[in-house]
């Protein structure tokens, strides 16, 4: 069965669904890297983002298959995590680790420039549900110990 690191790894962006103060859902996106564990962000405070994940320290991540690549648009390939969020502070000792990870991942100059940048802000967001689809009648939930392998569903119904 496959882990979610090798599910995340073909992907360098994730759609990410937060909670506005006038309580509507709000969508946008944000790269990141994936330690195995939890998904993290680095984002600046001035996004509409940033600023609901402060209120409201949860978020849904969604890794989508690109439409160009999809066989059928009905049955794109997607993993959906609902996670807790918390800040990961300059000083905590994850934070230059993980930031290491994301010059590795990226264009290392511009990470670099915008660690530069006292706005910007690292966020941990933590699996506590999700699933995972990868076609028609094809779809687990994510679980394990760590929230990082899948799960075959079981006792739903199909399509007739």
């Amino acid at each position: 069965m496959k882990t979610l690191t090798e599910l995340l790894a073909g992907f360098q962006s994730v759609v990410l669904g937060t909670l506005g103060s006038n309580g509507y859902p709000f969508s946008s996106y944000a790269p990141f890297y994936y330690d195995g564990e939890e998904v993290y962000i680095f984002i600046s405070n001035l996004a509409t983002h940033a600023k609901n994940i402060q209120s409201t320290p949860r978020a849904s991540a969604l890794f989508v298959e690109d439409e160009s690549k999809s066989e059928n648009i009905f049955a794109r390939k997607r993993i959906s995590l609902q996670c807790d969020v918390t800040s990961v502070s300059r000083e905590d000792e994850r934070f230059n680790t993980i930031m290491e990870n994301f010059k590795d991942k990226f264009d290392a100059p511009i990470v670099t420039m915008l660690m530069g940048m006292k706005d910007f802000n690292l966020y941990a967001l933590k699996p506590i549900y999700g699933e995972a689809t990868f076609g028609f009648g094809e779809a687990y939930h994510i679980g394990g110990e760590k929230m990082n392998t899948l799960v075959i569903r079981r006792g739903d119904k199909g399509h007739k």
